[in-house]
Parts: structure tokens; sequence; C-alpha cells
């Protein structure tokens, strides 16, 4: 099982991080959410939780809740700049389905 950085959202990350004088890396979840039942948690992460699967890349972490990772194996984190809005985005593998609206997606087997 893996998730991954593209190279913007790592640079991203470590702006962020530098910025707020530390941090280990990227706090990635699932919640149940939305029309179409699953919404992603991004967070910055100051610490390594007991339950955490953890990906290193480039001298950042990428933490993922166990309960979330099937959900997310395989899954690409990008950063993007559009006109004015910046946003993480996902190319995740595993998803089936997506609202209208984008913030929330489902699997295949919910």
């Amino acid at each position: 099982m893996a998730v991954s950085l593209s190279d913007n959202a790592a640079a991203r990350v470590r702006s962020f991080l530098d910025k707020r004088g530390g941090g280990v890396g990227l706090r990635l979840g699932v919640r149940k959410s939305g029309c179409n039942g699953w919404a992603y948690v991004i967070d910055y992460a100051d610490v390594v939780e007991a339950n955490d699967a953890v990906f290193e890349q480039d001298g950042l972490k990428v933490l993922v809740d166990r309960d979330s990772l099937p959900m997310l194996d395989g899954t690409q984190v990008d950063f993007v700049k559009d006109g004015l809005n910046e946003v993480f985005r996902f190319v995740n593998p595993n998803v089936a389905g997506e609202c209208g609206c984008g913030e929330s997606f489902n699997v295949d087997g919910d």
C-alpha cells in the first residue's frame, strides 16, 4: 500500500512546514460526508500516531490512519494553482464516483 505526493505537493508541504516552524509531514484521511459518502481530510502533522501508516518521500512523511488506508491506497496528492485558488487534489484509483460539486466520493463496495 502506498500514498504519494507530486513534486508540487511536496514543495507546498515543505514550504508550509518551514513557515510554521516544524512538523513531520502531511496527514490524510477520510470521513463520512457529502452526498457520495466520503470526503478527504487533510492536515499537517506534528507527530506520528500509533494508528498511522507512514510513507516517506523526499524527507517528508505522509501519514494515513489505518482505517482510511484502504480507500486511499495508490492515491497521489497534487497541489495546483488555478488563478487565485490553490488546492490539494487527489488522484485516487479507488474512487468509483464523485458528486457534482467534487466535495465527496464513493468507492466500490460502498
